[in-house]
């Protein structure tokens, strides 16, 4: 939540998100139009974006010294990819990729999954424990929890009557969120066991469509947002276990018997009287827009981001202690020209048909389909290890030599 990548119909940008009052744009490339999936590394300068005019083609870019790493193509159209220090997975409607993102090798596909029109998966952003999440069902809300380094499957978990919308684990990858289509009830689950921790009752006027679902980095705070006005802040906590020990009177006996009579209902009635209220909330002034929500510490304070698609940030200060309504402190337009970080030479792309990049991009690039092997059967050099941090920079996927790959965190 350190960076914000956007695109756009004339290409993408990058920005830095260290500061309230200034929006810092890291990079602007207009090389390839209508970007509609860039995902970027970290903080570091690999970055992935996937153009409607090739909806089938993944570029890998080295974007400050205007290099391409590599490319590859699918069978079918690209609908999202998900990447940390590992791994780099690419979400097709049929199919998953998983590519080893040390020398770009593609490690395993997993084939025949349910139909995902959305391209709906999620990666744990800690690489010794890649987790990753997708639909189980088209027709239930069933999650399938694989594990990306020992490339198997860890278990499914039953997480909805309805179909899924959203999937989100938490910093360490030991939390998996999950809302259906109905988006009334997020659920929170143990990873890699699947059990679930936490139910969190957004609303039950409306169905919405969850287009957002994000832990905050110490994995006390959930945020929701969908296609209404409101964005719902969950606090992560089990009241019954804090409290201290009340006193013998009357409404303690009849509580502590509701909670025993809560074992022996319908496990949907007894779920509605374990529900928490929402912690935090904000009211957006727009209604019906996608949006992306993260909570992240700017300026050592705690903040809730929204970014609309109409290419608008905002920025709210979040209380940690009371919650209650958050207060709108900035709004910044993306589509505007940002204060650059580098000099603009850096975001030239003079032709480099000897590069190093180049060569390695014509090392890696996938072959066409008809000849691609389903899955690699050596696994990768290392089949699942963890890479350790120093054996990053001998792969072709070489950044800088500013310790940068590992990213370095803002």
């Amino acid at each position: 939540c350190s960076s914000l990548a956007i695109g756009t119909t004339t290409g993408y940008r990058l920005f830095s998100l260290s500061s309230v009052e200034q929006l810092d744009q890291v990079h602007e490339s207009n090389e390839i139009p209508d970007v509609y999936i860039v995902e970027r590394l970290f903080s570091s300068s690999l970055v992935v974006v996937v153009s409607h005019a090739k909806p089938q083609q993944m570029n890998v870019y080295h974007f400050k010294k205007g290099t391409e790493i590599c490319n590859y193509s699918y069978s079918s159209n690209i609908l999202s990819i998900r990447l940390n220090r590992q791994r780099l997975v690419v979400c097709l409607e049929e199919s998953i990729y998983i590519h080893n993102i040390k020398d770009m090798k593609l490690l395993k596909t997993i084939l025949d999954t349910p139909p995902n029109t959305t391209g709906l998966c999620a990666l744990s952003i800690n690489h010794a424990n890649s987790y990753l999440a997708y639909p189980g069902s088209a027709t239930s809300g069933e999650i399938t929890l694989y594990d990306g380094n020992t490339l198997k499957t860890a278990c499914t978990i039953p997480a909805h009557d309805g179909p899924l919308a959203a999937l989100t684990f938490n910093s360490t990858g030991s939390k998996l969120a999950s809302a259906s289509e109905k988006g009334t009830v997020i659920r929170v689950f143990s990873i890699p066991g699947g059990q679930k921790l936490y139910e969190f009752r957004r609303g039950m006027k409306r169905y919405v469509n969850i287009s957002s679902l994000v832990f905050s980095m110490d994995s006390q705070f959930l945020c929701a947002s969908s296609n209404t006005e409101t964005v719902h802040i969950f606090k992560l906590e089990h009241l019954t276990d804090s409290r201290p020990e009340e006193p013998p009177t009357w409404s303690g006996y009849m509580g502590k018997m509701f909670q025993a009579a809560t074992n022996y209902l319908p496990a949907q009635v007894s779920g509605m009287m374990n529900q928490d209220r929402a912690f935090a909330t904000v009211r957006l002034n727009i209604s019906g827009q996608r949006n992306i929500c993260a909570l992240s510490t700017i300026q050592k304070l705690p903040r809730l981001l929204v970014t609309t698609s109409d290419g608008h940030l905002y920025i709210y200060n979040l209380d940690p202690q009371d919650g209650g309504e958050c207060v709108l402190i900035k709004k910044h337009s993306l589509l505007g020209s940002g204060k650059m970080e580098e000099n603009k030479e850096n975001d030239l792309q003079p032709p480099l048909p000897q590069s190093y990049a180049a060569t390695v991009a014509r090392q890696s690039t996938v072959p066409s389909t008809s000849t691609m092997p389903g899955y690699s059967e050596d696994g990768g050099a290392l089949r699942g290890e963890v890479i350790p941090e120093h054996e990053f920079a001998t792969g072709p996927v070489c950044l800088d030599d500013e310790n940068e790959f590992p990213p370095v965190s803002i």
